[in-house]
This record gives C-alpha cells, structure tokens and sequence, in this order.
C-alpha cells in the first residue's frame, strides 16, 4: 500500500512508524529473557524450590540433595539434577552445644560428601559478623534429611582469634589424607588436617596452614584436587545483600593441599591472587557461596546467585566446570 504524499500523509505515516517501533520495543521487552555474556555462561536449568544459601549438594541413592543455610540446614531434593523440591532440613531439632557459640543455634554453611560408607556434613555455627564461630560434623548413612546423628565440635574460635572459623570444606586427596578448608574475612581462609577415624582434628594437631587473604573480603573455600594440582575456590566480596551483593568466585591451585595456591599468573591468593571462574553477568548477581561435585557427567559448580529480574531472589546455581586448560572454565 502506498501512503499519500501529502502534509497529512507524511505525518500518517510518521505516526504509523512510530507506534509500529513503539509496538516491537513493547513486544522485544516482553520477550526478553537474560543472556550469557562472552565470558561467563548462565546457570544451568534447574527448576521448582531452588531458593537457597550456600548449597552442597551429593548424589545419594535416592538421588541429589542439596543442603543450604539457615533453617537447621534446608534442603532440596531431585532425582535428575533439575527439578528440585523442599524436603525440610538436615536436622529436626538444634543440638544443645550450638548455643555456647550463638544464641539463635542457627547452623550455615554445610559440606556434604561421601566417604568409607557415611554421608559427612560439616558445617557453622556463628552470630553473623563475629569470629566466635564453631564447626560441627555430623554423620548419616543415608545422607537424606532428618538422618543426621551429630558429632559435636570440630573446631572453633573466639573473639580473640584473627580468623573465623565457618564455611568448612572437606577434601580426601589421593593418599587419604583429610583436609579441612574454612574462614570468612579476618585473615582469611586456613586449613586443618582431619583424622579420618573421628571425622575431627587429630588430638593435639595445632597445625594451622593459611591458604587465602583479600581485601574486602573472601570467605566459602571449597578444595577438589584434580589432574595432580589442588584447586582452592573461594568467593570473594559481600554475599546476601539481593541485587547488591558483590561475590564473584575465584580459584587458585598448589601442588600441596597446604599450598602456596597460585593463579593463573602466578600471584599467591595469600596476596590477593585468583583467577575468575564467576561473577556477576547478564542479571545473574553475586554468583558464590560454591562447592564442587564430581557426577556422572563431569564436575559440577554448586552456588547460589541472586536473579536481577526477580528483585534479587537467591536462587541455586549449577554449571559442569571445564579443566582441559588446567584450569576450571564454567560452561
């Protein structure tokens, strides 16, 4: 159809082409949908109760089961790795001996893995902000909500200590040697070797090795070891502030599970070293509080991420990690 050549015409046709360029703006906003960015994927598809807090997950025989913060350690279950519902928490009840840590006997932060025939859960009692802090372990053998027997103590500090003792993060490597990562802020993340017997500290060991440090914050060490080296992820920057959260996920490696940890170019994590595996991207914000699980597909990045179209709401994260550079690429 051809538009007339007059006045009037001309501004019919001027008004037909904007409300048309009004009409696809209406419609490519409505349609939008977030989109990876160059250097970072988007999280997996995973659907149902995937609100959460530094998740865990393990693959048990009755399928996955992610453990997250608050709540006597929420869980979620699945038995294909995408949809997820709520199946309560890890424990019925507080254990007596939270509440010489923190009054509200709140647990945070778990570590599930699978080893000599028991599920292990390792995880935080701390007030929010303070370095009296405790790491528990408890058992199961099943792995699955409600099964839980704790343990006790593991490790704790106090107001006079330098660091704090949360986010623990179990780790075997290949001689069986038991490593525990843990630390939030302060002077950054530390190691002790674990007893393989008990679960806990070997009777005696002082032994403090430190891996990590930064400025503005690091905290959620998880350590895999891999292809000879061991890699230490930590997430870096402010956590639970929604939209305004600042983690980002960054990683080094060391030929001892003691390190030093190296980035890619060399620089200690000590000194504020770490390569990017993560960070905030396309509407994704805040990706941290990670672990790692090694599946029948490959590895998995576990952490939680705040959704910018849905005001912030935290939300599970998984990627499969790549390692074919020598290091863990997320895709």
């Amino acid at each position: 159809m051809r538009f007339p050549t007059t006045r009037a015409g001309r501004a019919t046709r001027a008004t037909r082409a904007a409300l048309a360029a009004l009409l696809g703006l209406a419609c490519a906003l409505l349609l939008w949908q977030p989109t990876a960015s160059a250097a970072y994927p988007p999280p997996g598809l995973v659907t149902g109760d995937v609100g959460i807090h530094d998740p865990s997950m393990v693959r048990t025989d009755q399928g996955y089961v992610v453990y997250g913060s608050n709540e006597l350690l929420e869980a979620r279950i699945s038995t294909d790795r995408t949809a997820f519902t709520d199946a309560g928490s890890a424990f019925t009840a507080p254990e007596d001996w939270w509440g010489e840590i923190s009054p509200d006997r709140n647990p945070w932060a778990p570590d599930v893995s699978y080893h000599d025939g028991r599920y292990h859960l390792y995880y935080a009692i701390s007030n929010f902000g303070e370095n009296t802090s405790a790491i528990g372990l408890a058992t199961s053998p099943t792995g699955l909500p409600g099964s839980w027997d704790d343990q006790g103590m593991v490790h704790r500090t106090d107001a006079g200590d330098d660091y704090n003792a949360i986010d623990p993060s179990l780790m075997v490597d290949d001689d069986g040697r038991w490593w525990l990562a843990f630390g939030s802020w302060w002077t950054g993340i530390k190691l002790i070797e674990i007893d393989p017997a008990t679960g806990k500290q070997f009777p005696g060991d002082t032994a403090l090795h430190s891996l990590a440090s930064a400025d503005g914050g690091i905290e959620g060490p998880a350590l895999v070891k891999r292809d000879g080296y061991y890699y230490l992820f930590n997430s870096y920057g402010t956590c639970c502030a929604g939209t305004d959260s600042t983690y980002r996920v960054r990683v080094g490696r060391a030929t001892s599970p003691t390190g030093p940890y190296l980035d890619a170019d060399g620089v200690d994590l000590r000194d504020g070293g770490g390569t990017f595996v993560l960070e905030s991207h396309d509407g994704w914000i805040g990706p941290g509080g990670q672990s790692v699980l090694n599946d029948s597909d490959g590895d998995l990045l576990v952490y939680h991420y705040y959704d910018g179209q849905e005001n912030g709401a935290p939300k599970l994260g998984v990627n499969l990690l790549d390692w074919s550079s020598g290091w863990p690429v997320a895709y």
